[in-house]
């Protein structure tokens, strides 16, 4: 499970299709929403791949987890908003809930992972 960068991730790469995905799905969300729903979705989407990147930059294993938390509660919050968008009937595919949960099982799975690691070489 080595890696050079970030970019050699599958949660990072999974993680970037995801937010291609919220942009998608919040271009039909009305208008009133842009500064509401729609705002605080991509900021969550774009929060998770960015903190995998930036743990994985960082020098220790122990921050890089912290990171990875970090990306962690970024998707719960993501989740929670499509939850409510989908209540708001904002949506109509919610495929997106299945997509979500495989990422959360990698990522928890990534974190355990790197637990077992005593240095941060790869």
């Amino acid at each position: 499970m080595g890696f050079n960068t970030h970019k050699d991730l599958d949660i990072w790469g999974e993680s970037i299709d995801l937010v291609e995905r919220i942009y998608k799905i919040t271009d039909t969300f009305p208008q009133s929403e842009i500064y509401g729903l729609t705002n605080q979705m991509r900021r969550a989407a774009v929060s998770i791949p960015s903190n995998i990147s930036e743990g994985a930059a960082r020098s220790s294993n122990k921050e890089f987890i912290q990171f990875l938390y970090i990306s962690l509660g970024s998707l719960s919050e993501l989740e929670t908003h499509l939850i409510i968008s989908s209540k708001l009937r904002y949506m109509e595919d919610e495929s997106i809930f299945g997509e979500i949960e495989i990422l959360r099982r990698k990522l928890l799975n990534f974190i355990k992972y790197r637990k077992t690691k005593p240095n941060r070489t790869s």
